[in-house]
Parts: structure tokens; sequence; C-alpha cells
């Protein structure tokens, strides 16, 4: 029996809803009356199953306040297409109440005049905004900030603060967390929005301040500030310029909009790619992107092959043990790559020095040891009884080449474990991106690790001191 998920059947139901709708003759004003009682999200889901005169049609509805609240729950590639799609005259006014950063990134796929002669016909204020945020570097917290946020000084009373939040909530929505300046208009602290509710008159605003709130700077690098913005799991941080002075906010949808981006590129990098791929990018261009690193690896595998070459007198007198290279190769990759990732995670997210640094190497050589002798005793026990039991081979060949599996295992893991940890150390030690540089490489250096502890061993073991 197939199962629904409840809450697909009814975003499908939504949509269906919407559109059904929008292709009424119904007045204008009755569809957006019944345009309305959705979700933005559902709306802007739907968007893309409508045609472009049924669009053009939705957009001449609806105001472009909420046009603007509806575009930003769309995917970026859809987002430009949806406003591109506008007249002149709706498109300005959407710009003007979008989120900044969403209309920054917009006007930057338009061509130099087009996109002065916009922003020169939107209102100053945002017009000011826009210009601020543009002038940010794309890595900084800066180009992501929005100027949807309440402040208030922490002179003002309890009335005083109340009546503030009306009057700028007119215009701002971001009202959860209250931001606090001093006379000299620098920051000062932050109020949530349920403590100044609940508030007496009669009582001092000081006591509601939280004076530990925390903030980042419009300077300060995006992947500088992922660690304190999921430290501290805020709906919105204030973004200080170089005065201590709030230039704007990240809002709940910025940061984890940052959260995603940066964890995606990390798995990219992993994955030995510059940069995120999509279902849409040109064939052609994830060509380009992952071909680099394949042609280095190419290089390294025909060296581990090489490698393997050189115990052709192993193989040929011990063909049965090639039956079992690639549980050690799988085992030692798998450890590696458990270091790796622990590993670059900690370089991201602290500044260590180098005895907090060999304490990581010590640790992670350590477990790699542990889960080693553990699965080598394992190994040991279990393919010695497979070649006795199943292969019909001799007991004692059967638990001496089990016992040569499970050593391999042990010395593989472990050094697969020191080389996940210390190669992304040294790479971020010359200034190189240890996330993009290790992962494709570690798997070879695994592979090598793996093969030369391997058919070593056997050459030692089995064919040299054992003699069978």
């Amino acid at each position: 029996m197939v199962k629904f998920n409840k809450n697909e059947v009814k975003n499908r139901d939504h949509k269906l809803q919407i559109i059904s709708i929008i292709k009424s003759n119904l007045p204008a004003k009755v569809i957006a009356d019944k345009i309305l009682d959705f979700h933005e999200s559902d709306i802007a889901d739907t968007l893309e199953l409508l045609k472009k005169n049924e669009r053009a049609k939705l957009y001449s509805i609806l105001d472009a306040k909420i046009l603007a609240s509806i575009l930003e729950y769309t995917q970026d590639e859809d987002y430009i297409k949806f406003i591109d799609e506008l007249s002149t005259e709706k498109k300005i006014q959407v710009l003007t109440y979008i989120e900044v950063p969403d209309a920054v990134e917009y006007l930057k796929t338009l061509e130099k005049k087009e996109r002065y002669e916009i922003i020169d016909k939107i209102a100053p204020e945002v017009r000011e905004d826009i210009i601020l945020s543009a002038s940010f570097d794309e890595e900084t917290i800066g180009s992501k900030m929005s100027t949807n946020f309440i402040c208030i000084s922490n002179t003002c009373t309890i009335k005083e603060a109340m009546s503030e939040l009306v009057r700028q909530a007119a215009d701002n929505d971001n009202i959860q967390t209250i931001y606090v300046v001093d006379e000299n208009e620098k920051y000062y602290g932050a109020i949530d929005l349920t403590d100044l509710i609940i508030a007496r008159k009669d009582e001092k605003l000081e006591n509601l301040i939280m004076l530990s709130y925390p903030y980042v700077y419009s300077y300060e690098l995006i992947d500088d500030c992922i660690p304190r913005i999921m430290q501290y799991s805020e709906d919105s941080f204030p973004v200080l310029n170089a005065e201590n002075k709030i230039s704007g906010v990240l809002i709940a949808e910025d940061l984890a909009e940052i959260i995603d981006e940066e964890f995606g590129e990390d798995y990219a990098k992993l994955a030995g790619l510059s940069s995120e791929e999509d279902i849409k990018e040109p064939f052609f261009e994830s060509i380009k992107k992952r071909l680099p690193w394949l042609l280095v690896l190419l290089v390294l595998g025909l060296l581990v092959s090489s490698v393997v070459g050189l115990f052709e007198k192993v193989v040929a007198s011990l063909t049965l043990i090639v039956s079992f290279q690639s549980l050690v190769l799988d085992m030692a990759g798998n450890v590696g790559t458990q270091s790796l990732a622990v590993t670059i995670r900690v370089l991201m997210d602290e500044k260590l020095d180098f005895k907090q640094k060999l304490a990581l190497i010590f640790k992670e050589t350590r477990v790699g040891l542990g889960n080693g002798i553990i699965l080598g005793i394992l190994s040991f026990i279990f393919v010695g009884l497979y070649l006795f039991l199943i292969k019909k081979t001799p007991v004692h060949i059967a638990f001496t080449i089990s016992l040569c599996i499970g050593i391999a295992l042990i010395i593989a893991m472990l050094l697969s474990s020191l080389s996940g940890t210390t190669i992304p150390m040294i790479f971020k030690k010359i200034g190189i991106d240890p996330a993009v540089a290790s992962g494709p490489l570690i798997t070879t250096i695994n592979d090598m690790i793996a093969v030369v502890s391997y058919y070593g061993l056997a050459w030692i073991l089995l064919l040299n001191v054992l003699k069978i």
C-alpha cells in the first residue's frame, strides 16, 4: 500500500485551490481576498505551475508589499525570473518592500544602466540601505543584513518604549527582539518583546535589557561568524559598524540561509567541488567543477596501482587474499573520512593552539586504533571461520590469512586516522582550504596506506615468516 504524507497532500490541495482561483473569472478584488487566505509560502510554490500570462494576472491583482512577501519564499533562480516578469513600475515597488539583501541580489543581475535607473526611482530611505548593503563584499556579514528591525533608546520609560515599538512596527515587522542604543546611538543591548509587553508601567526599562545579547560586525567574514550564530541560536543578531552603531540585523531567514549555504559549500568541498551544484546547472559547468580534482586523483590512482604492482609476487602466490582487499581499503577509507570530518569541523569552529592540535591528533589516532583493534579481532574470527567452513581452507591457513587481515586493519585504521587529522591541519597551516584539498586527497592516500599495510604484511607474514 502506498502511504501519503499528510502535509504533502495538504500542500498539493492548496496549490490546486490557488491555481483554480487565479484561473477563475472572479473580480480582481475577490481573487486577491481569496488568495490571501493562503500562506505566502503556498502561493510562492504555485507560481512555477502557472503560465506566464497567469502569473502576470496575479502580479496585477496583488499589491507590491504582498507580492514582495510572496517572492521571498521562492528559490533564487525563480525569484530572479519572477521579478524580471514584472513591469518596471511594479518591479520598483516590490524592490522597495523586499528584504534589502534580496533586492541587492536581484539588482546585481541587471545591466549597469538598468540597475542605476531602478535604484534612482526607489524610495530614498530604501535606496540608502541598498547602496550600503551592496558596498559590502559578498563574503562579509554586511552583505546579508536586513534593515528590518526595531530600535529604542535606553533612556525610554516602559510606556515610551511601547509607543516607539508601535510606531516603528508600521514599517518593520521583525519585532520579537527589540534593540537598544545609548545616548550616543551606540549598541547597548536587547529586549525580548514578551518581557516588554508584560512589564509594569512603573518598572525601569533597564531591568529588561539583556546587556550580553550577542552581536556581529558588518565587516566580519561570514565563515568566522557561523560558530557564534550557531552557539547562541537567537532569532536575530544586531549587525554593528566600526563605531558600534547598529547598521542592520540578521533575521531568522538570513541565519538559516547562511548556515545552509556554508554547510552546503563545505559538503561540496569535501567532495572535491569548487562550489555547490544544483539540478539546473549546465552540463559543461558541472564538468568544469568536477574535472580538476578527478585529474589529480587519476594521477594518484595510477600511483596506487603501481604500488599494487610491487606486490605481484604476493598476489600470484596467494590469490585468495585479493578477495579481502576491498575490506581493508573500505575500512581505512571510512575511518580516515570520519577523522577528516571531525578535524575540519574543529578547525572551522575553533582557533587551536599547538597543544590543542596535538591533543586532537592523539585523540583521533587513539579512536582509530581502538576501532581498529575491535574490528581487527572480529575480522580475524569471522574471516577465519568463513575460509575454514565455507571455502574449506585448511584451518591453519584460514586463520593465518584472517590474522594478516586483522593486523592490516589495525595498522591501516591507525594510519588513516592519523592522515585524516594531520593532512587538513597541514593544508590550513600553508593557507589552502582544508575542505577543498583534503576530501579527495585523503581517499587516495588512505587507499595507498591500506594497500601497503595489507600486501606488505601478507608478504612479510605469510610468504617470508610462515612460508605459506
